[in-house]
């Protein structure tokens, strides 16, 4: 659950109030942006939340909790469980991928690793994360237009003891069974459901083009 800077959806309330149609829909879970929101998610649904804090740093390609300092927000605002960016990218502050999970571990929390390659999933399982995603395959300098979801590789993150998770580029049913299919323990379903200014865009936009014809 999470919506654009500066979107009319940016507000505790309504991301609370789509985290409990999205459990009345039949969701499992959700995984919320950002420590007012998560508070806001807490206070109304029963749901795990996995929470994290995007949070750009210069000169740093990590936003995804990149450190200590996000990690805290995401545990004090109640997530169950903490998504951080595990890709082998130089974080903020010092931070590295051990000392966040180590942290993570602390609090009592389990630890999600957002990845894009398998040596980055490896990396993550063999450090203790808890449950792998495929988050951040195809928003790396590395995978930039691997095709997603990435199927491909949550079939090589099946073959690990560790919880997969698809994430990423999964828009209808059709890819939400494919991912089951390739091994996934579960699929998070983001644009596809919760981004209504990207959707409402797209129709538009489609509207335009239909009448310019």
């Amino acid at each position: 659950m999470q919506a654009w800077k500066g979107s009319a959806l940016d507000d505790p309330h309504v991301i609370a109030a789509m985290a409990q149609a999205a459990r009345d829909g039949g969701a499992v879970g959700v995984r919320v942006a950002g420590g007012e929101h998560i508070r806001a998610v807490r206070a109304r649904v029963d749901l795990p939340i996995i929470g994290l804090v995007k949070r750009a740093y210069d000169e740093f390609d990590p936003y995804i909790t990149p450190t200590l300092a996000e990690v805290a927000e995401v545990v004090g605002a109640g997530a169950d469980v903490v998504a951080v960016d595990a890709t082998v990218r130089r974080r903020p502050a010092g931070a590295t991928i051990k000392g966040i999970l180590e942290a993570i571990h602390s609090a009592g929390r389990i630890a999600m690793a957002d990845c894009a390659t398998v040596a980055d999933v490896r990396r993550a399982s063999a450090a203790g994360a808890e449950i792998i995603a495929t988050t951040l395959c195809g928003y790396t300098a590395e995978t930039t237009g691997h095709p997603l979801p990435a199927l491909d590789l949550v079939r090589e993150m099946s073959e690990l003891d560790a919880f997969v998770v698809c994430e990423g580029g999964v828009a209808s049913p059709a890819q939400l069974r494919a991912a089951f299919d390739a091994g996934a323990d579960a699929v998070v379903v983001g644009t596809a459901i919760t981004n209504v200014d990207w959707l409402v865009r797209s129709f538009a936009g489609s509207a335009d083009r239909a009448r310019n014809r």
